[in-house]
């Protein structure tokens, strides 16, 4: 450093950094119920719990899902209270991904009377879709995903997106949409190879749609923990939440932001941007 801070001052600047790049600390309340597809809880003071809520259709993800998502997160971000995020699904299982049914005319069948008109609705449709899952990364406060069962397509867009990941001992993932003639176009293709390391298994799996078993998962590093049941597994989210949401909100929420960033540019643009973002949060 150019410049000596005595260890008080350097402690607050440590402890306020990258103000600017962090969202929801001036603003208090929680998501604003009803909606149809999620089910948002609060455990702790500073913990939301957002839950898949559809079980009777395996957690598939509706037209409503997709825009609730949205919503929810964006409403998250601002809430004062919330530090942290546990992710999960009702029911038998975490996800079966698309409900193929209620999207088919988004899909399948696009609106537009030439191919022009199709294209730019089909470029309209899936920039949308993506937000749904992006919002999870815009989000400031960390997301810790549950998930149990089958985390299939869609699925495994939505926790490639978030930031820990833990399974049951019965969990399995699939990238299922080449099954249906279709490109995973709103996150795992982006994601998943940042989040696993391994090109060959990310094409494998996109290639062939697979299943990959909480073994392997953890194995490859998509998830970092393996729990033998749901009950054990959402007691061990929880205190993961706990232990982050003890620590500084304002530390936890920068940190995040930068991970982020380091992810997507090279270690000399990351380490340049928390610089400035340390000097701005000095003259804060």
């Amino acid at each position: 450093m150019a410049f000596v801070l005595s260890s008080a001052f350097r402690k607050q600047v440590l402890l306020i950094p990258f103000m600017n790049a962090v969202r929801g600390m001036s603003s208090s309340g929680g998501p604003t119920p009803p909606f149809t597809t999620l089910s948002v809880s609060r455990p702790a003071e500073t913990i939301t719990h957002v839950e898949i809520c559809r079980p009777e259709k395996r957690n598939a993800m509706n037209k409503a899902f997709w825009l609730e998502m949205v919503d929810c997160f964006n409403q998250i971000a601002e809430d004062s209270e919330c530090r942290v995020v546990v992710f999960s699904g009702a029911g038998k299982l975490f996800t079966s991904g698309i409900d193929l049914m209620g999207m088919a005319s988004d899909i399948l069948q696009p609106e537009g009377d030439d191919t022009a008109r199709i294209s730019w609705n089909v470029r309209r449709v899936i920039t949308k879709y993506q937000e749904t899952f992006s919002v999870i990364e815009k989000c400031p406060k960390p997301v810790i995903v549950a998930i149990h069962g089958a985390c299939i397509g869609g699925g495994v867009d939505l926790i490639t997106a978030c930031d820990i990941r833990l399974c049951t001992q019965d969990a399995w993932f699939q990238v299922k949409e080449v099954d249906i003639g279709l490109a995973a176009d709103v996150g795992t293709l982006q994601r998943l190879p940042r989040v696993i390391g391994s090109r060959s298994l990310v094409n494998e799996l996109a290639f062939t749609a697979r299943k990959m078993y909480a073994d392997e998962a953890k194995s490859c590093g998509l998830v970092s923990r393996v729990f033998p049941d749901k009950d054990t597994m959402m007691a061990g989210a929880l205190e993961m939440a706990g232990e982050i949401a003890s620590k500084s909100p304002v530390a936890v929420q920068g940190t995040k932001v930068n991970l982020i960033y380091s992810r997507d540019h090279s270690v000399p643009e990351a380490l340049h941007y928390i610089v400035r973002s340390e000097l701005r949060s000095v003259s804060v």
